[in-house]
Parts: C-alpha cells; sequence; structure tokens
C-alpha cells in the first residue's frame, strides 16, 4: 500500500455483470500502463460485491506524487476521451471520477465519504462548498418548518435586520457595501425588493372585511337610520326635483302621460325619473375622441388605438364610473413601478457617465432605493392606522407621517452623495434631474399602465 501523501484520483466503474472478465483484464492491463507515467507513485483497486440491480464495481485509486503531476495526468485524459473503456465497453459501463486526499484511505480501506444530497458533490464540512445545503439527511420536524420561514422575522441577529437597520437609517450604506463586496452578511437586493414591496401592498390595500366578508357578520343596519336617510333622501329630491326638470336633466318615467308636468313627477309618489345627458334636445357624447387628432398619431399606435376600441373603453369606465378602471389600474401599480427600475437606472447611466459603473450598479442603487421607500411607506401606513387605532392627537400624527415624507427626497439626495461621492453642488444638480426624471418616468409609466387597465375591462 502507497504511503505517499499526494492526491488519488479515484475511478469508479459499475460495470454489467456479463463482461466482468473482460473488463478486470482490461483494467490491469490499464494500471500498468498508468504507473509508467510520470507523477504516479502506486494504483489500488478496490472490488465490491454486485449491488441490488446485479452489476458489479471496481474502485481504482491512482496515486501522484503532487497536484501538478494529477493535473498533467488528468489533462492528457482529456485529451484522449472518449478513453479506451467507453470505447471497448460503450453501453455496458458507467465511468465517475473525483479527486481524494490519502486521509480518506485509512488502514487500507476505503473510507465513506459524504456527498451532498443536492448536487452531489463531496462534502467536507457541515454544508456543501457548491451550492450551500445543510448535509443533514435526516427528516425534518413541523418546528423546523416554521423556524426556517420565520427565522430571519424572529432572530435580532438574522440577515433581515442586519438589512432593514442601515436600509432605513444609513443612505447608500447597503449599496456601497454590496459593491465592495461585502453582501453575504445582508439579504440580496432583489429579494428584499419584492419582499418589502409584497407587504406594503398589503398592509396597505388589503382590507378583511372585503377580501375575506364570508368571514365576518354582516354589519346590522339600524332601521331608524333607514327611515331617517330615506326621508332626508325624500325632502333633497322634492327640493332639486322641479330646478332639475326644468334644466332638461331629468324627465319624467316615459310610461307617465305626455302632458305630466314636472312638478308632478316629483309630486307622485312612484317617483320614475331618468337622468338625460342631452343639450338642446340632442344627445351629448360623453366620450367624445374627436379632439384627439388620432391622424397624427403614429401608424403603429394609431392601428391599435382605433376609435372603436377608444370608444369602447371609454364606455366601459363611465359605466360603473370607473371602478372596475380603477381597480385594474391599482392591480398593475406594481408592474408599473417594476418597469421604472430599469428606466431609471438607465437615467442614473448617463448622470454618471465617467463613473466608470456598470449599468448592473446603477441599477443597484435604484433597487435598494425603491426597497426604502417600500419601506417607510409601510412603516407609515402602520403609524396611521396605529395612530386611529389608539386615538393619537391629530397633530402629532400629521407631524410624523409629513416628516417621513420629506425623508424620502433627503435619503435620496445623502444616497447620491455615499454612493458616487460628489461634492454637494454637483450632487445637488444631478439629484434634481434625477427627481425630475423620476417625475417625468412615473408620468409615462402610469399613463402607459392607465392604457392597459382601460382596455383590459
Amino acid at each position: 500500500m502507497e504511503t505517499a501523501s499526494g492526491p488519488i484520483c479515484e475511478v469508479t466503474y459499475v460495470i454489467d455483470r456479463e463482461i466482468v472478465e473482460a473488463f478486470d483484464a482490461w483494467l490491469a492491463q490499464h494500471i500498468a500502463e498508468t504507473l509508467h507515467n510520470a507523477g504516479v507513485g502506486g494504483a489500488e483497486v478496490y472490488r465490491q460485491e454486485d449491488d441490488e440491480q446485479g452489476y458489479a464495481r471496481r474502485i481504482a485509486h491512482y496515486f501522484f506524487s503532487g497536484d501538478t503531476d494529477l493535473e498533467q495526468y488528468l489533462s492528457g485524459q482529456a485529451e484522449d476521451r472518449p478513453g479506451p473503456e467507453v470505447r471497448q465497453f460503450e453501453g455496458r459501463i458507467e465511468t465517475t471520477r473525483r479527486i481524494l486526499r490519502h486521509t480518506d484511505i485509512v488502514d487500507g480501506e476505503l473510507q465513506p465519504v459524504e456527498m451532498c444530497l443536492n448536487c452531489g458533490t463531496t462534502l467536507g464540512g457541515q454544508y456543501c462548498g457548491n451550492c450551500g445545503q445543510r448535509a443533514s439527511s435526516r427528516l425534518i420536524s413541523v418546528w423546523e418548518l416554521l423556524r426556517d420561514a420565520f427565522g430571519d422575522l424572529l432572530e435580532l441577529d438574522s440577515r433581515l435586520w442586519r438589512t432593514l437597520l442601515p436600509l432605513l437609517a444609513r443612505p447608500g450604506r447597503l449599496t456601497r457595501d454590496y459593491l465592495e463586496g461585502r453582501r453575504a452578511r445582508y439579504m440580496p437586493p432583489f429579494r428584499m425588493y419584492l419582499v418589502l414591496s409584497i407587504v406594503f401592498f398589503l398592509i396597505a390595500f388589503f382590507d378583511p372585511r372585503e377580501e375575506l366578508g364570508i368571514l365576518f357578520e354582516p354589519a346590522a343596519t339600524s332601521t331608524s337610520q333607514s327611515q331617517e336617510t330615506a326621508g332626508e333622501a325624500d325632502e333633497i329630491l322634492e327640493e332639486d326635483l322641479p330646478e332639475l326638470a326644468r334644466d332638461g336633466i331629468v324627465v319624467a318615467d316615459p310610461g307617465e302621460a305626455a302632458g305630466a308636468s314636472a312638478e308632478d313627477a316629483a309630486a307622485d309618489d312612484s317617483r320614475g325619473i331618468t337622468v338625460s345627458f342631452s343639450s338642446d334636445g340632442e344627445p351629448n357624447e360623453d366620450c367624445d375622441i374627436e379632439e384627439l387628432e388620432m391622424s397624427k398619431w403614429p401608424v403603429w399606435l394609431s392601428s391599435r388605438l382605433t376609435e372603436e376600441r377608444l370608444k369602447l373603453a371609454c364606455d366601459r369606465i363611465i359605466e360603473d364610473d370607473g371602478r372596475i378602471f380603477g381597480q385594474k389600474l391599482l392591480d398593475n401599480v406594481p408592474a408599473a413601478l417594476f418597469i421604472l427600475l430599469p428606466l431609471m437606472a438607465l437615467v442614473l447611466k448617463v448622470l454618471y457617465p465617467l463613473s466608470k459603473r456598470y449599468y448592473v450598479e446603477h441599477l443597484l442603487f435604484v433597487v435598494h432605493y425603491h426597497a426604502f421607500v417600500f419601506l417607510i411607506l409601510t412603516l407609515q401606513v402602520l403609524f396611521a392606522r396605529l395612530g386611529a387605532l389608539v386615538r393619537l392627537l391629530e397633530i402629532p400624527l400629521d407631524v410624523t407621517i409629513f416628516a417621513a415624507a420629506v425623508y424620502v427626497p433627503v435619503y435620496l439626495y445623502k444616497a447620491i452623495r455615499r454612493v458616487y461621492g460628489q461634492g454637494h453642488l454637483l450632487a445637488t444638480l444631478k439629484f434634481l434631474l434625477l427627481v425630475f426624471a423620476y417625475f417625468i418616468g412615473l408620468l409615462i409609466v402610469f399613463a402607459v399602465v392607465a392604457l392597459f387597465a382601460a382596455f383590459a375591462i
């Protein structure tokens, strides 16, 4: 048995049982030829019994004096591919290879080497050096599943808190640390952006009584209140109906007699009325799109936004007072803000042409800033709801929310100063240009989103 301390090339052969004898003869010859190579100090073959599928296994160890000799041997093998074993026994053997050290052989016996269950890499510790998965292969409990899900939230020293605190209080710190290589301590930028955006939209726009109304009892309506409201509505209708009838806005129900006056219709308990959007007896078009001058639009746009499609979309929006349109628009807001990311990164690339930064570095800055905006907006919403719940004084509540709103542009300026490192004058100029670009970008993106929402009704 060789006692050299150099690396070991382990080659494992899984062999069809019918060719074992021929293969053993070939392997003996192959090892004898390999030993003539410079740097090969010895070789050993380990034989294993047939497995459950009836295949034999041979494990050959080639001992080398050093890493250089091993590299020369492997490069020669690579140039000679496919190897003779593949050509001679093609389709009847499987060959795998790995590199071991002498410590993997104890008292002439091959020690079991644990493999990563995820990627198959040889494990050298508690975690896989290739994919990072934990070496444990046992079944996990429900408690461990919950701990994995909420561990970052409950552990004070987790990456979540180590990320949120500098994100909130240290403008530009995360971006600068990431660009300088200090990354493992923080959450990945895009994951943080997605998490904070989802949390914001859930907190700001999720109404349990509306989305999960089946779980709540219907609110009891007071009969006296209903009667009082109905009485007030009757009084308003009786006072204003004659004037509306004279102006031609309200007309009598078509089922009534043609000679009935507006006052008679108002006095009638049935009050069958219809609302008429008319002027001088001619119908008034609620969706007048003639002023858009569509003939001056580009062909690719006018061919899609035809007059008929615009008129139909407009009628659908007016039909329900824009409620469905508003909901569609709200649903598309996350997509609009996500589209804004690369646009603002492009603006930064233009503003800093001499910074020698790649486009993705500017994109990283924008991702961190937008994540901060979602975080500060979430805190504003939570504070406002908490103030309404505990009935805080209105002035302190308004001052706190206003201060948080002012902090957003201040944060952007400080982040620009820290990441790009320019003086106050240039930083202020580029800050103003970036704010203007944000304003234009928001207008364009939300106009496009509104267009998609209108045609999705």
